[in-house]
């Protein structure tokens, strides 16, 4: 056999036992071989693998993680966040459907309800999921889904999941929640009576900083749709972002309690300092829903928070450059401490009218609270806001 043939095929194969790694392997292939048809179709029973786009065993195994996470009955990985959230909303509506919505959410979650399922004749309204009569009063006889965050972005609205979803099954529909701010390890919306919960796992449940990942967690007949829509699109995760979400899970209940207790020490100091109007943070008795999230949240509440500086672009510029250790980021839920601005960022295209009914002015500064020592994350920022003394 010649050079360039044998190539192809030494050291393709490992022999000897080798199903029983410590940590779990990288499958980075995008096909399993089978040795005849009767193989393959144990294969496509759900015996196996065949091809990475319709099942990989990285993903298998998140998923099961995820499952466990979210206490559902199956979960489906997706690529992205924003790609579980898609995935999830087409499999439950189709032209004519109508979508009632919470009016604070990501940016680009609205993007994609609005503009992107709305080119296909979704409807979609927009209300204060905090309101409860609004939310009654909102459902129309062609409402197929109730949308909500469990914390919203940037605003750290809190929404009573359990309510709503009572009002939702009053009325033949679905609630889906993105969790992705809380995490399963403060709040488990399918235990409060969601029927859909995504995630971007990206962001805390990652907590590292080096992964784009999304889940889908539901009933098995649902995730059975939601597959049938996902093997179309391509909306799969990479079996390598598969096992470093796999790799961080291990790690979450560590975690989370860190980024929880800096983000209230963060918090409490904000609000005493004098160049601060406002902090949004649902552990501090001044948040609006701060009895309802002392309520649903377990452990804590969260590592996310808001606040506003006055509304001058050059000061807050200013503000940036001073901060020692705080990075800008356009993400969240990674180790160390970012903002983010979100009128130029993840609402940036959302008309001012509608971005100000949501209380988002130019002055908000949005934090993802890491794991660095709480006084120097404290000092950090206090030596920073000084510069709106000028």
């Amino acid at each position: 056999m010649s050079r360039g043939t044998e190539i192809l095929y030494k050291g393709s194969r490992i022999t000897g036992k080798h199903d029983t790694p410590e940590c779990e392997p990288i499958y980075l292939t995008n096909a399993f071989n089978v040795s005849d048809l009767d193989e393959l179709d144990f294969v496509y029973d759900g015996g196996g693998y065949a091809y990475n786009r319709t099942c990989n065993p990285n993903r298998t195994l998140l998923a099961e993680s995820m499952t466990y996470l979210e206490g559902g009955e199956d979960t489906l990985i997706c690529n992205c966040g924003m790609s579980a959230i898609t995935t999830a909303l087409q499999t439950l509506v189709k032209a004519g459907d109508h979508i009632l919505s919470d009016r604070t959410l990501y940016g680009e979650t609205i993007d994609v309800i609005s503009r992107v399922l709305g080119k296909f004749g979704v409807e979609v309204t927009y209300i204060d999921f905090a309101d409860l009569d609004q939310v009654r009063a909102g459902i129309r006889p062609n409402t197929r889904v109730l949308y909500t965050e469990t914390e919203s972005n940037p605003m750290m609205g809190i929404v009573d999941i359990a309510a709503v979803a009572e009002i939702a099954h009053a009325h033949g529909c679905r609630l889906v929640v993105d969790n992705t701010f809380t995490t399963s390890y403060m709040i488990r919306p399918l235990e409060q009576g969601a029927d859909v919960v995504v995630s971007s796992l990206t962001k805390f449940v990652n907590g590292h900083g080096d992964t784009l990942c999304g889940s889908i967690t539901g009933s098995r007949e649902f995730i059975k749709e939601a597959y049938e829509i996902q093997q179309f699109t391509g909306s799969v995760a990479d079996p390598f972002s598969c096992w470093t979400v796999s790799r961080s899970i291990r790690t979450l209940d560590l975690r989370m309690p860190r980024h929880m207790d800096n983000a209230a020490r963060l918090a409490a100091a904000l609000e005493k300092d004098p160049h601060v109007t406002r902090v949004l943070y649902p552990g501090l008795a001044s948040h609006p829903q701060h009895e309802l999230a002392s309520r649903v949240f377990e452990h804590g509440y969260g590592g996310m928070l808001s606040f506003f500086v006055p509304e001058d672009r050059e000061k807050i510029n200013a503000f940036m450059h001073a901060l020692r250790y705080v990075r800008y980021a356009m993400t969240l839920g990674g180790p160390r401490t970012t903002i983010a601005h979100p009128v130029t960022s993840s609402h940036y295209d959302v008309p001012e009218e509608e971005r100000r009914k949501m209380g988002i002015t130019f002055g908000l500064i949005r934090v993802s609270v890491g794991l660095e020592d709480p006084e120097d994350l404290i000092a950090d920022f206090t030596n920073a806001l000084k510069v709106f003394d000028d």
